[in-house]
């Protein structure tokens, strides 16, 4: 079958998943609310089923299986069971308490939210600054996945930069014409599409070379270490800070986050964090299994690709890989186009409005909203052609910087003696800390290329080894992400009791007269 088919059958499914949004879209109100959040009437399948694709990324495709392949399949525990569960327990905790607040003051964003209960516009733009900068390399982790997964599947006829294209222009498209709930809509269909087509390549792989237990005991022949539960990868210090911080970081994505305020009532949040870890376990446990499985099969993974592709290029008819591919490369725009949305939102509204035009016209917003969507877009097409980290390192610094925002939100949200002095510095140590930790040896190594280190060293050599010793420790096997949301949980508590509620802080918003439908 020839590349021109199987890029017939991609762009088909891309564009079938567009008209479907198209046509939720003319049910659209042209209102903020609507536009932002589906007027919050969001019932537990759509809603379950939009978070769902929302998170159906390159990452869980092509970085997960990678991982699975790479270090064994014990990556299903730490995704698929430990992190459902965590992340399931915060959509209630979390979520409840924001679709409360949503449905009393009409919140769009997290930055609003908080915003209006301590009072400070630089609060606000602060969180909206922090959301758009984890945003970027997120979306950068979707365009890469697309780019790397069409060289695969077409053998290099299409290349890196013009996979990587194409999903960029799709999601611009599709976001700049649609709202939530045309986004909503499609992701329910590629959410269901993407479940049932991983089964079945599962099964159809597993056919191929003899079923589960062939495919076991060639594993076991090739790497008997990944049969047995602990590894110098998976310590259970770093499965628990894995589970812990992607389960906080997707609760305080701004794509994920925003759906708590989306959801129709008390009943379809309850119902939908209870079938959440379900459809996890349901997901990643044939997507892992199978870069698990590629390990001891007669696959050929080319350096620096995904093995996915290569398993489906192996063992299935192309026309099948094709449309997995497409159904994947649909799912990382359900991710794309739910990012630019949000992160329009949060742009427009805790940005834009209140630094730049406070008084702008709903229709210049809505403007610039969608002037931003193809800047913002561009731009992470840009980055990603120069492919600067591998799927996994994009997506862990992602989840581990959006993680950094959850304790400080979350004690903000239950603890009354909260102040905007405590919330503010909680939120800005963990950055702090955690950019530190990404950047620290980048800096140490551009001084030493340009021989600056040993002139540093000679004034301060005991100030080097402690910044170098505390950003790259190893912290006793736990990671930097997990270490960072302590250090934004201390400051936000230790800071707030010792300062003032400012006099305009609306303390009792969060605590008084919010009741349940």
């Amino acid at each position: 079958m020839s590349a021109t088919l199987q890029l017939g059958i991609i762009v088909g499914y891309l564009l079938l998943a567009l008209a479907v949004g198209l046509v939720a879209y003319r049910l659209t109100d042209r209102t903020a609310e609507d536009f932002y959040l589906a007027s919050r009437t969001l019932g537990t399948v759509v809603l379950l089923f939009t978070t769902f694709a929302t998170l159906l990324s390159a990452f869980t495709f092509f970085a997960g299986p990678n991982v699975a392949y790479r270090q064994g399949p014990e990556w299903v525990l730490v995704m698929g069971l430990m992190d459902g569960i965590i992340f399931a327990i915060l959509w209630y905790v979390v979520g409840y308490k924001q679709w409360l607040l949503g449905r009393e003051h009409g919140y769009v964003t997290l930055g609003e939210m908080l915003g209006d209960r301590f009072a400070s516009t630089r609060l606000r733009g602060l969180v909206a600054g922090i959301s758009l900068l984890w945003l970027f390399p997120y979306v950068m982790l979707q365009q890469a996945g697309a780019g790397t997964a069409l060289e695969a599947l077409t053998d290099g006829t299409v290349p890196y930069a013009a996979g990587a294209g194409l999903i960029t222009a799709f999601m611009i498209l599709y976001v700049v014409v649609a709202g939530m709930r045309g986004i909503a809509w499609t992701d329910t269909l590629q959410g269901l599409f993407m479940l049932v087509t991983t089964w079945i390549a599962m099964v159809w792989v597993l056919a191929a070379v003899g079923g589960p237990t062939a495919a076991t005991a060639a594993l076991e022949a090739e790497a008997a270490q990944y049969l047995a539960l602990g590894s110098d990868h998976y310590t259970p210090q770093w499965m628990l800070s894995t589970a812990i911080v992607i389960a906080f970081g997707v609760a305080m994505f701004p794509q994920v986050n925003q759906r708590f305020f989306a959801a129709g009532s008390r009943t379809v949040l309850k119902r939908s964090f209870a079938l959440w870890p379900i459809l996890c376990v349901a997901l990643f446990v044939p997507a892992f299994m199978l870069g698990a499985w590629a390990r001891g099969l007669d696959v050929t993974v080319p350096e620096g690709g995904n093995v996915l592709p290569a398993v489906l290029a192996e063992y299935t008819p192309i026309w099948f890989a094709a449309l997995v591919i497409a159904g994947a490369m649909a799912a990382m725009m359900s991710s794309s186009d739910s990012m630019l949305l949000s992160g329009s939102s949060y742009f427009t509204r805790d940005i834009y409005r209140p630094y730049l035009e406070r008084d702008a016209s709903a229709r210049r917003e809505d403007l610039i909203a969608r002037a931003g969507v193809v800047v913002f877009a561009t731009a992470a097409f840009l980055g990603s052609l120069l492919e600067p980290a591998t799927l996994f390192e994009l997506g862990d610094a992602a989840f581990s910087g959006f993680a950094q925002l959850a304790l400080p939100v979350l004690v903000a949200l239950y603890w009354r003696r909260t102040t905007r002095a405590g919330i503010t510095a909680g939120i800005a140590a963990s950055q702090g800390f955690y950019l530190a930790n990404l950047f620290v040896g980048t800096i140490v190594g551009g001084l030493e290329v340009v021989g600056l280190v040993p002139v540093v060293g000679e004034v301060a050599p005991a100030l080097i080894a402690v910044v170098t010793a505390v950003f790259q420790g190893s912290y006793l096997g736990w990671s930097a992400g997990i270490v960072g949301m302590g250090v934004g949980l201390v400051v936000t508590v230790g800071v707030s009791l010792v300062t003032t509620p400012a006099a305009d802080e609306r303390r009792a918003i969060y605590f008084e007269g919010l009741g349940a439908d």
